[in-house]
């Protein structure tokens, strides 16, 4: 975080480097205001640009036998260019090296394991285990004594992506 800041700094400064290049040029006819404004704008510029390339950033770091399966984009009034383009503030990935299949009275059952990755001051990863029933499409989390949470049970839409992901794809093994 304290990268973000000292780079956003270095952008105000390089902003208001380019401000004064331009009174200068002008013959000084530009009024110094000028240099603040450019600043300013240099350094929200490149918040901006974290903010928005964050969900980016954070895929090309995920091994290749993860998939994203979901995202959530935020809104805030306090960011009012993410009321015109909302940010992307979270997202879902299937660890696919952990997906494990069996068969149980007859119902072909998946095991598997979900990360939740948020944007906040500091980034949050939270993972728990899930299994899903592929015939019926219940997805029942489990604590980690490997015990299912079935008051949170839910039951996907045949379109959902974690569904596809691990049940259409799988349907022929």
């Amino acid at each position: 975080m304290i990268w973000h800041l000292i780079a956003a700094v270095f952008a105000g400064l390089a902003a208001a480097g380019v401000a004064l290049l331009l009174r200068k040029l002008s013959g000084q006819r530009l009024p110094k205001w000028i240099i603040p404004v450019f600043a300013g704008l240099g350094m929200l510029g490149y918040q901006i640009n974290i903010e928005y390339g964050w969900f980016e950033h954070k895929q090309t770091q995920l091994p290749s036998e993860a998939r994203v399966v979901s995202s959530e984009t935020q809104e805030n009034f306090w960011r009012p260019w993410t009321l015109v383009v909302p940010m992307t503030s979270a997202f879902t990935v299937l660890d696919e090296s952990s997906i494990r299949q069996s068969e149980l009275n007859g119902e072909r059952v998946t095991e598997f394991m979900l990360y939740r990755f948020q944007k906040q001051h500091v980034d949050q990863v939270r993972s728990q285990p899930f299994v899903l029933n592929c015939d019926n499409r219940e997805l029942v989390p489990m604590k980690a004594e490997r015990e299912l949470q079935l008051d949170d049970l839910r039951r996907l839409s045949s379109s959902d992506p974690l569904y596809l992901a691990i049940c259409e794809n799988s349907s022929g093994s």
